[in-house]
């Protein structure tokens, strides 16, 4: 086994204990990094001209934005879970654009955008 073949390894073992001892709202705190840490490794992959690892990247980002979408109690978050299922309607749609169009700017707008939401998430006291 080569050394990256060891640290995937290693890091996938890593996230499953994470996981498997999180609470929800731990749980959406990994989705929320998760899918920073793609939309980072795809810039950084456009920047290399990789554009199959960039479309994965980008690919796996939406798909981590889908399962926040998904996550959302419409019956206890009222206004707040509306207002973010838009949100990452729009993050969706601009992380398929910026694939589309090769465009870094809108990988750091939607980065941003999913930061500030993470930050508000994190600032809620779980009991």
């Amino acid at each position: 086994m080569n050394a990256y073949a060891a640290m995937k390894q290693y890091q996938t073992v890593n996230v499953n204990a994470q996981v498997s001892e999180a609470d929800p709202h731990r749980l959406i705190q990994m989705l929320m990094e998760g899918g920073l840490q793609r939309i980072v490794q795809a810039k950084g992959a456009m920047q290399f001209n990789n554009v199959q690892l960039k479309g994965e990247l980008i690919g796996k980002a939406i798909g981590i934005i889908g399962g926040l979408r998904e996550a959302l109690d419409f019956a206890k978050g009222g206004e707040v879970a509306a207002n973010l299922d838009n949100l990452y309607a729009f993050m969706i749609q601009r992380l398929s654009i910026a694939n589309l169009k090769n465009d870094s700017a809108i990988l750091d707008e939607v980065a941003a955008l999913l930061r500030d939401v993470k930050e508000g998430w994190d600032g809620i006291r779980h009991y």
